[in-house]
């Protein structure tokens, strides 16, 4: 899978913001290349909310035990339920594991953020397509379910 197919999917689940910096539109240098995807069917991206899901081009300073240096290597990040962690790593958001950060097509706990229970896959192939197409349905269901949550109280 390609980033761009990746994008595609995850657009095509309706209400998506999709942030994808780049020069020019201030946004810092480091996120430029990288994608943010919200649930936001109004448009707005939201400031008290995490992404549900994330596609990360480079290494960042504190999270370079990916290897996204590599030539041709991103990461795809997703915003799970605990059940759905527990599920794929065998463990609590809260317990380490012992995958190597750098494997691709494998769903890994993610880097820094496996204790929120996001997980992670470098490079999406043919063994972990499926899978994530569900767990991207299901964050996207989610931020739906919050968000409207956040605008029935306000």
């Amino acid at each position: 899978m390609t980033i761009e197919d990746l994008a595609t999917f995850i657009e095509s689940l309706g209400g998506v913001l999709t942030l994808h910096p780049a020069p020019g539109d201030g946004t810092p240098e480091i996120a430029w290349g990288d994608y943010f995807f919200y649930y936001a069917p109004d448009g707005i991206t939201p400031t008290t909310v995490q992404p549900f899901a994330t596609l990360i081009t480079k290494d960042y300073p504190d999270d370079s035990t990916s290897r996204l240096d590599r030539p041709d290597t991103f990461r795809l990040n997703i915003n799970t339920s605990r059940d759905e962690f527990i599920e794929w790593t065998g463990h609590t958001p809260r317990e380490s594991g012992s995958l190597d950060p750098s494997t691709t097509d494998t769903l890994i706990p993610h880097p820094i953020y496996a204790s929120a229970a996001w997980l992670a896959v470098v490079n999406p192939g043919p063994r972990t397509e499926a899978p994530i197409r569900n767990l991207l349905r299901n964050a996207h269901d989610r931020a739906s379910t919050h968000y409207d949550r956040r605008t029935e109280s306000d």
